[in-house]
C-alpha cells in the first residue's frame, strides 16, 4: 500500500467545486435530495427535524434521490404520518411499523430499518422531551460531544446496553446529521462544526480518489481509505475562507457527491477515461488510472 495525500491540490479542489455548487452548480445541479421538504412543513419546525433526523438516520447503502422521495411521500400520507410523531412511535406495534415502511418503498430491509427508525424516535421521545434539540443543548450544541454521545449513549434492554441512536451515530451518518441540521434545518447554535469530518460515503469517496486529493496504489476494504479521505479534507480546507468564514470539511460534501454521483461514475474503472470530461467543472484535476470501487472493497492504482 502506497496511499498519498495531496492537500495543496485538495486546497483548489474545495475552492472550485465549492463556488461551481454554490454559482452554477456541478454538472448542472445545486440541490440535494434532501433538500425538498414535504408539504406543508415549515422549514426549521419540529416536524421538519424528525423529517430529516429519521430519514437520515436510514441512509446506508440507499440511492439519496429515491431514500428521501419515499420518506416525503411517507410523510404526506395521513395513514404512514405517525412514522415522524416519536410518541405514536412509541405506541405503535413494530409489525404496523415494519409494514408501514413499506408502502412507499422508505424501507429496503424492512426489520432491520424499522428498528433504526423506532429506536431513535423513541430515544428523542423518552429521554429527551420528544425534541432532538433538547440532546443537541444537553451536549451543549457542541459538535464533537454530539457525536460521542451518539456512539455512547445506550438504554438497557432484556438486560443488556443497546444503543440509542442506531446508524445515527455512524461514522457517515453522524456527521451528515449535523450537516443537515446546519444546511437544511437552519440550527445556528452547532459549535466547533470544524472538527466534524467530511461524512463519507461512496460519493464522496470516488470524487477525492479521482480529483487524485488521495491517490497511489493500494487494494483492500474501501473503510481503510475512508480514514485518508476524511483526513484530506480537514487538511485542505485550512486557511480557506467562504461567505466571511473559515471553509470546512462538511462544506465540501455536497460539491463532491454531486461531482461523482453526476460524473466521476461514468469514468472507466480502469483507465479513466470519462466521457464527461470536457464538460466536467473539476476536469482539470482528474486523473487518468485505475479508481475501482466495487462494494467495500477498493483497488487505486493512480
Amino acid at each position: 500500500m502506497s496511499i498519498i495525500i495531496d492537500g495543496e491540490r485538495g486546497k483548489k479542489v474545495a475552492e472550485l467545486v465549492y463556488k461551481a455548487f454554490s454559482t452554477n452548480g456541478i454538472h448542472g445541479r445545486t440541490d440535494m435530495p434532501e433538500d425538498i421538504v414535504p408539504n406543508g412543513v415549515a422549514r426549521g419546525s419540529l416536524d421538519h427535524i424528525f423529517f430529516i433526523t429519521l430519514t437520515v438516520s436510514i441512509d446506508y447503502q440507499r440511492d439519496a434521490p429515491s431514500l428521501w422521495a419515499s420518506s416525503r411521500k411517507t410523510f404526506d400520507d395521513p395513514e404512514t404520518r405517525y412514522l415522524f410523531d416519536p410518541k405514536l412511535l412509541h405506541e405503535t406495534p413494530r409489525e404496523k411499523i415494519i409494514e408501514d415502511m413499506q408502502k412507499y418503498g422508505l424501507s429496503k430491509k424492512p426489520r432491520k430499518d424499522a428498528y433504526i427508525w423506532r429506536t431513535v424516535g423513541v430515544t428523542f421521545y423518552k429521554k429527551w422531551g420528544g425534541d432532538p434539540r433538547n440532546f443537541l443543548q444537553s451536549c451543549n450544541w457542541d459538535s464533537p460531544v454530539i457525536l460521542r454521545r451518539l456512539r455512547e449513549d445506550t438504554h438497557l434492554y432484556n438486560g443488556r446496553a443497546i444503543s440509542d441512536y442506531p446508524y445515527l451515530r455512524g461514522p457517515k451518518i453522524g456527521p451528515l446529521w449535523l450537516r443537515m441540521l446546519r444546511d437544511n434545518v437552519g440550527i445556528t447554535e452547532l459549535k466547533n462544526l470544524d472538527k466534524v469530518p467530511i461524512p463519507v460515503d461512496v460519493h464522496v469517496a470516488r470524487a477525492t480518489l479521482a480529483t487524485g486529493i488521495v491517490r497511489g496504489r493500494f487494494r483492500g476494504r474501501l473503510d481503510e481509505v475512508f480514514e485518508y479521505i476524511r483526513k484530506a479534507w480537514f487538511e485542505s480546507v485550512k486557511g480557506l475562507s467562504i461567505r466571511d468564514r473559515e471553509m470546512i470539511a462538511l462544506d465540501v460534501d455536497e460539491p463532491l457527491w454531486h461531482l461523482s454521483k453526476y460524473g466521476c461514475t461514468k469514468r472507466d474503472k480502469t483507465t479513466g477515461y470519462c466521457p464527461l470530461y470536457h464538460r466536467c467543472e473539476a476536469r482539470e484535476f482528474c486523473v487518468g488510472g485505475m479508481v475501482r470501487i466495487e462494494g467495500t472493497v477498493v483497488e487505486l492504482d493512480t
